[in-house]
């Protein structure tokens, strides 16, 4: 008995001190995030994103005022992380991982499972994917040198950005259209304020060299800012030979991943007029890039990706002096993107595939001040979202895909009622009409007679939330959402071979709307020295539309598909429709154990799992493994100091066809970092961070299961980067 009773007071000793004040330093109450993409009812005006603080640095962000999961990743973190691309940026995060086709080059995100039509990637707002979501040897378009802040959003706020966005919103923002002057308050000087800001990394893996120049100009009611950045890498390291079935005789390798090399490089100019009540302004960015795709066949057709896009995007709000409009918002942007890939292919070096995509988007948005019901507070937010596409893949064997073209109109609505202090209901729906033109052959009929086709889909999505306030400063959350999302053009007009992912690509005109229905409960805490947030999900897919590898191999033509055909090296991947489930759940905390050598030692940990079936039992292919893992955090108002370990087990739950078991691995980082903002006047620098990050250090051999090409290309082995970041 005393035994027990000494064991439940240790228990609430540990509890009292994870959830009560804690440590001196965890009492200093850590600023709210604000959050730019996921509802359209905003409680604050915006404002330029803010480093990190002393008391934030190092600290896990929770955003616990939304109706669902978001994972913040601030500009502090960013610079420290290693990730040359979104997905390697986001590869440890709880529910996120990338796609890792071509690490550093191509890593798309995956969100809970989901990837490609179902994951939108934005900047500042408005859409910035190119064509990553047709194929994972595409990369993003978008450099995290110029990226100020990540946001990745889940649950009913991602009906305000589309359907397309199904499965979550990768936002990534910055000042490329200022919203604020670059000095405000004690610092507004006589003439123009300007701030310079510089990037610089270097990593061992691959001889990596990375740079980048933002400057901020600002005077009376104008804001200017420009960037530039560049970053090259050899070929990477790796812990052990990549190919799990060499041919015979198998290829040499010499400890680097072979063709794996890139070069990319881009710049931005934007500007914005400031006023009282909004502001409004203009950027344009050009972003290019050369990179190798690794893999015994690209490495041996020397296959490369030559990539550029030129974005022109807008963006504003107003806060009228009317009493019942709050702020009227609106977006637009239009780029011009094309790639070609380029290889040794009969007979010669040259352009095999090229892909093009023109498109796009605008969007309006009114907030209307809030509304006494008597028993609620009302605030509703109405929008509305138009967008045109355009994409072609022609190549030299023949086109991937016919021109085809997409038009979108969809109108949304937000209503938010604040029932009491601490509950909330949010209700949202959206509704859109889409069109698809195109034309495709009937492959198993007749492959030399295409049909034109003229597709017609009115997707409508619902959601509802409720968020409650709950003891020990916690807040529960629970949505409910139904989401229907149009086919886009390549998964209905696909019928060729595309070159770099190796495959022979089979779209289905017929597809119908795919509908999914989830359910979504979490409870999070954002204050004191412990915080942590969890999270569980459960959906439903009617139809789920994916890319299915037949197990049949083909070469340049249908015809040559097996069985029927001889075959050849390419496999065969059919865009295909059947219902799906997917669950699953994601925790993360950080508690602040104790004050040590005059800063705050904490604890950190964190586990997600994803599992995704079919209707007859079957696994739905490329899904996450289960991940858990933890470490140690050391910080005060200079240094940081943390290591961790992330533990995947090995995914055995695997499609019966085309995929293989994936092992397990051990995926041990480790960094230090100091920062300090120096007396104004004194020093050219106002501030300086520096630091030294160690990634992969016990050199394990990291194959990621989501990856077409997991059994060829191994993530990168152990690496040391070394970062400096100036702001004057």
């Amino acid at each position: 008995m005393k035994s027990s009773s000494f064991r439940l007071a240790l228990s609430g000793g540990i509890l009292s001190a994870a959830l009560g004040p804690g440590p001196a330093l965890a009492q200093e109450t850590l600023p709210d995030i604000e959050i730019a993409a996921p509802s359209p009812i905003q409680r604050r005006a915006p404002a330029t994103a803010q480093t990190a603080t002393p008391e934030t640095r190092g600290a896990l962000p929770i955003v616990a005022d939304q109706f669902a999961t978001v994972t913040v990743v601030d500009s502090d973190e960013i610079r420290r992380s290693a990730g040359a691309t979104l997905g390697d940026l986001l590869f440890s995060k709880p529910g996120v991982t990338g796609s890792s086709f071509v690490p550093g080059a191509a890593s798309r995100p995956i969100v809970r499972g989901l990837d490609a039509h179902r994951v939108r990637i934005q900047e500042n707002g408005v859409g910035s994917s190119g064509v990553s979501e047709l194929g994972e040897d595409h990369g993003v378009p978008l450099d995290p040198l110029g990226v100020g802040r990540i946001e990745v959003v889940r649950g009913p706020a991602t009906l305000r950005w589309g359907s397309q966005a199904i499965g979550g919103v990768v936002n990534a923002t910055n000042n490329r259209i200022p919203e604020a002057l670059p000095c405000r308050g004690d610092e507004q000087l006589p003439g123009p304020c300007t701030r310079l800001e510089t990037r610089s990394a270097v990593s061992t893996v691959n001889a990596g060299l990375e740079q980048a120049a933002l400057v901020d100009v600002g005077q009376g009611n104008f804001a200017l800012h420009a960037d530039a950045h560049g970053r090259r890498t050899s070929d990477y390291a790796i812990p052990s030979y990549p190919y799990l079935a060499p041919t015979d005789p198998a290829p040499l390798v010499f400890g680097r991943q072979p063709n794996s090399y890139m070069r990319s490089g881009g710049w931005s100019a934007g500007g914005s007029y400031i006023f009282d009540r909004g502001f409004f302004g203009a950027s344009v960015t050009q972003f290019e890039s050369t990179y190798r795709i690794p893999g015994m066949d690209s490495t041996e057709s020397r296959t490369r990706i030559d990539l550029r896009q030129t974005k022109v995007t807008a963006k504003g709000e107003y806060r009228p002096p009317a009493s019942f409009i709050d702020a009227i918002r609106v977006w637009a942007g239009a780029s011009d993107y094309k790639h070609h890939e380029v290889g040794f292919e009969g007979g010669f070096d040259g352009i095999q595939q090229t892909f093009t995509n023109q498109e796009q988007e605008g969007r309006l948005e009114v907030q209307l001040a809030p509304f006494d019901l008597r028993f609620a507070s009302l605030t509703t937010a109405l929008g509305v979202q138009g967008s045109h596409q355009r994409l072609t893949a022609p190549g030299a064997g023949g086109n991937l895909f016919d021109p085809n073209e997409s038009r979108a109109i969809a109108f949304y609505l937000f209503n938010e009622f604040k029932l009491t202090d601490s509950l909330r209901l949010q209700l949202a729906g959206r509704i859109e009409n889409v069109e698809t033109t195109g034309q495709t052959p009937d492959l198993f009929l007749d492959p030399t007679v295409s049909f034109k086709y003229d597709r017609h889909f009115t997707p409508k999505s619902i959601a509802v939330g409720l968020l409650q306030d709950t003891p020990f400063d916690t807040v529960a959350s629970l949505t409910a959402q139904h989401v229907e999302r149009a086919p886009r053009g390549p998964e209905l007009f696909s019928h060729g071979v595309h070159d770099a992912t190796g495959t022979f690509d089979v779209g289905n005109p017929l597809l119908g709307i795919e509908a999914a229905n989830t359910v979504e409960v979490g409870l999070r805490r954002a204050k004191g020295p412990l915080r942590f947030e969890a999270t569980f999900f459960y959906t439903h897919f009617d139809g789920f539309i994916y890319r299915r590898l037949s197990g049949e191999t083909c070469d340049e033509d249908f015809d040559s598909c097996s069985p029927a055909g001889a075959g050849g090296a390419l496999n065969q991947a059919l865009y295909s429709q059947r219902d799906a489930t997917f669950r699953g759940g994601e925790f993360q905390s950080q508690w602040d154990v104790a004050p040590l050598a005059g800063g705050l030692l904490g604890v950190e940990n964190q586990v997600d799992v994803v599992r995704a079936t079919f209707a007859d039992g079957t696994n739905v292919p490329r899904i996450p493994p289960v991940r858990a893992g933890g470490g140690l955090v050391w910080r005060d108002a200079h240094w940081l100091a943390r290591v961790n370990l992330l533990h995947a087990f090995p995914q055995n739950n695997i499609a019966s066809i085309a995929e293989t078991r994936t092992k397990g691995y051990n995926l041990l980082k480790a960094e230090i970092s100091y920062r300090i903002t120096l007396p104004k006047g004194e020093f050219p620098a106002r501030e300086v961070s520096v630091g030294i990050v160690g990634d992969n250090l016990l050199n394990a051999d990291i194959r990621n299961s989501v990856s077409y090409k997991k059994d060829e290309v191994p993530m990168p082995g152990a690496n040391v980067r070394l970062f400096a970041n100036f702001v004057f």
